[in-house]
């Protein structure tokens, strides 16, 4: 008799043939939900496909029990998850107790909100009311975002916000009941009793942990210290291995991961079968919610806290870490390293490379693309170069200015959305490891680093160098990422590689990343009222005001930002601590996604967009910029709004190839206005007037 998975594999080829079926993803789902085994399932289809399309067409009725088993497997499938917007019956799953806090305006919101299907998972029953908790201080959440689709084994949500006085705080204002005072006890109910986790974002990958995020005093309650001090910054720093907490952990028979217990601690044992037996955590008071990242979450009252994670779950992923962390682990996520795949000779179902991914062993780098303290460099005893595809910090030389720009009042500083995102899409990386070349042709389809001399180009001295990250020329051979020399090619020089480091196997790794993300970014956007719809004046006037609409939603933007730059930053992780030594091995490098080439490839082709676009600007309105950090671009105006110098058409429209306003990855908004004597006094000190523009200090977000 054939294997479970055999069958699991018949029934989906069979499944395949007939387009008039749920799609895959949803047939999985919905085959587990309804603990329908695939024994019966293929039971049930084993009939012709053709027949099969004839009755649902209503050109013929059933003839067999097999098409009639179908038929009722069908309406039971109609009966238990209708489509989206249609009552669903009851389910019998253990309910939370929501608050009156939660009863209001925001779950008055959440009630008409059309639920968006979230990937991998299930449309859910609609959960019975049960009488409210008498209402309490905490501030409710001021508005709520679009309800995802809930899957049944994780009732609850990806996520609890715990304080001292036992409640756990989820998504869309539950609340349960959480009577764990130790962590081993938290770690069990969590996995036990909370209903708490998120389902997987491709077919191929696994389920997300269940997070729990300690307030203070809950930290305190179940023995850990309210904060962690130390001459490190407190996100480094963990509990010492004789800590009380840290044995009981041990002693319970869990197992903590090598980042030990610090303000993202994961608590685990080996899987059982497909049953994971994970559970992260994070503590508030230990900076697990950096502030540059997640401005004022730390502060929020927890049921406004499991708000803002719990949009940014859904949208994005559950946090493992900071933002730089889960922009790595959703690489990962989309595109799983391995699949399931029948072994021909055994039978058996193995583990297989899943093609597109990064595999599941680390990729040494070729020389040049690796980092002065890498082994790879260090034994080989390299000296020919690196590649330096970062982003821009340029300042044009003030003696280029000339008089009619010194007059004009203002300086207008533009911001290209999520720029690295931007780069992201459609971007062909090497999947395989590098092979050494003497003298190719170049192709520009070829992902990889080229040494080419690009010093023979010549631009104007008022736009900076777009193979440079500081904007000057180069003086002879260097290290480039393909886009860079593309880009030289595409201005209409000849390039002529002397030696390159080239991939064979390639893809779109960052694809399903990219989408996911410019998804969240566009959507989050919107529910601050910033949409595609609106022309440009509308769209300013929208950016004006978007952070004072619902802080916690302009905080979940603010991750997703910081979501992006840091996951492209991941990708090159340098060694930490004052202990290391040059050419020891780090254990980032022990990642398949340590890819210092694919960041390369990201900020290449980021940096080329930019200048790409400041040639066309120059060409169309005749003005050059004062200074650009990364994405931020400072142009002298005539007035204090963009719309006094960005080209436009007759008919009103933008002029396409050079900045446009938006709301998506790529186009630009606001970033700030000073006067023209402010920009030029700074650009004398040889500051940059970009970094400043937006009043502060802006972050450069060069991908670290």
């Amino acid at each position: 008799m054939a294997s479970e998975e055999e069958l699991f594999a018949n029934i989906d080829a069979l499944l395949e043939e007939e387009p008039q079926l749920p799609p895959p993803t949803e047939r999985a789902r919905l085959r587990e939900a309804a603990g329908i085994t695939q024994a019966r399932l293929a039971l049930a289809l084993k009939t012709s496909t053709q027949t099969v399309k004839n009755y649902e067409n209503g050109r013929s009725e059933p003839k067999s029990p097999r098409l009639e088993a179908y038929q009722r497997l069908l309406k039971g499938w109609a009966a238990k998850y209708p489509a989206h917007g249609t009552p669903a019956a009851p389910a019998a799953t253990p309910q939370p107790v929501a608050p009156e806090a939660f009863t209001g305006s925001a779950a008055s919101e959440a009630k008409a909100a059309v639920p968006v299907e979230a990937p991998a998972a299930p449309a859910a029953p609609a959960a019975p009311e049960r009488p409210a908790r008498p209402a309490t201080s905490r501030r409710p959440a001021a508005k709520k975002a679009t309800k995802p689709a809930v899957d049944p084994r994780f009732p609850h949500g990806p996520l609890a916000v715990l304080d001292g006085d036992g409640s756990a705080y989820g998504v869309d204002g539950i609340v349960l009941d959480c009577p764990a005072t130790t962590v081993v006890e938290l770690v069990e109910w969590t996995l036990r009793e909370s209903g708490l986790g998120a389902p997987k974002l491709n077919r191929y990958g696994k389920d997300s942990d269940p997070l729990i995020v300690l307030t203070a005093a809950a930290a305190v309650k179940l023995g850990l210290p309210e904060r962690l001090e130390g001459h490190e910054q407190r996100r480094s720093l963990r509990l010492p291995e004789d800590h009380p907490v840290v044995k009981q952990v041990a002693k319970a028979k869990w197992q903590l991961t090598q980042r030990g217990f610090g303000p993202w601690a994961r608590i685990y044992r080996k899987a059982q079968g497909r049953d994971r037996q994970c559970v992260q955590l994070a503590i508030l008071s230990w900076d697990a919610l950096d502030e540059r990242s997640w401005p004022g979450v730390s502060e929020m009252e927890p049921a406004d806290i499991a708000r803002v994670l719990g949009v940014y779950a859904q949208r994005v992923i559950t946090p493992r870490g900071s933002t730089a962390v889960s922009g790595l682990e959703l690489m990962t996520a989309l595109r799983p390293p391995t699949k399931p795949e029948r072994d021909e000779q055994t039978g058996n179902w193995v583990s297989a490379y899943n093609p597109g991914s990064l595999g599941t062993e680390p990729m040494d780098p070729a020389p040049p693309e690796a980092t002065a303290e890498h082994p790879v460099v260090v034994t080989s005893g390299w000296s020919s170069g690196f590649l330096n595809e970062e982003a821009y910090q340029w300042v044009r030389d003030v003696d280029l200015l000339t008089d009619e720009e010194c007059t004009l009042p203002f300086a207008v500083g533009l911001d290209l959305n999520t720029a690295f995102l931007a780069a992201a899409a459609r971007l062909v990386v090497g999947l395989s490891a590098p092979d050494h070349f003497h003298s190719p042709k170049f192709n520009p389809k070829i992902p990889g680093s080229w040494l080419v001399d690009l010093s023979h180009v010549e631009l104007d001295p008022r736009l900076p160098s777009p193979f440079t990250p500081d904007g000057t020329r180069p003086t002879g051979p260097a290290w480039y990422q393909t886009h860079t020399v593309a880009y030289a090619q595409e201005l209409g020089y000849d390039v002529h590689p002397i030696e390159a480091y080239l991939r064979r196997e390639t893809g779109a790794y960052l694809d399903p990343w990219h989408d996911r993300l410019k998804t969240a970014y566009v959507d989050t956007l919107a529910d601050l009222g910033v949409t595609r719809d609106l022309d440009d004046r509308a769209f300013l006037s929208a950016m004006e005001r978007h952070k004072e609409v619902d802080p916690a939603l302009a905080a979940v933007l603010s991750a997703i930002k910081a979501t992006v730059k840091g996951g492209v930053g991941k990708l090159r992780e340098r060694p930490q601590g004052k202990s290391y030594k040059a050419g020891e091995r780090w254990p980032a490098l022990e990642r398949p996604t340590w890819r210092p080439d694919i960041r390369a490839a990201v900020i290449s082709k980021a940096r080329v967009n930019m200048h790409r676009k400041l040639l066309n600007m120059s060409r169309m309105t005749g003005l050059f910029p004062l200074a650009v950090l990364s994405d931020c671009v400072v142009y002298p105006s005539p007035g204090d709004s963009p719309l006094d110098f960005l080209p436009y058409a007759a008919s009103g429209k933008p002029q396409p190839g050079g900045f446009r306003l938006g709301p998506t990855p790529g186009l630009a908004k606001l970033e700030g206005v000073q006067s023209m004597l402010w920009a030029v006094d700074l650009m004398e000190k040889g500051l940059n007037p970009a970094r400043h523009i937006k009043g502060g200090d802006a972050v450069l977000d060069e991908g670290e």
